[in-house]
């Protein structure tokens, strides 16, 4: 994991944290309060699970681009290799 991934899931565990810290110190009913966090960590897994598919989505397309420039770069360099070669014979 790079250190952007890991600087992002630091701020997400801190939010979480401090959310969590937020509902539990404020003055609510225990079963309202359960609920919320429930519904509140349902949502950041919604949320999170959508991101990671957009990153998943993203690097397929990236690994697909680099694919096909690859394919391209070795055509140019195939073809430049048989020009110098008619001259050469």
């Amino acid at each position: 994991m790079n250190s952007t991934g890991k600087v992002l899931l630091a701020i997400i565990g801190a939010a979480a944290a401090g959310a969590i810290i937020g509902m539990l110190v404020a003055p609510e009913k225990g079963s309202d309060l359960r609920k919320r966090i429930s519904d509140t960590t349902g949502d950041w897994a919604s949320q999170l699970s959508n991101l990671l598919a957009q990153g998943k989505e993203q690097l397929e397309n990236l690994k697909q681009s680099a694919m096909s420039e690859g394919e391209n770069v070795a055509g140019e360099a195939e073809g430049r290799f048989n020009k110098v070669r008619e001259k050469v014979s």
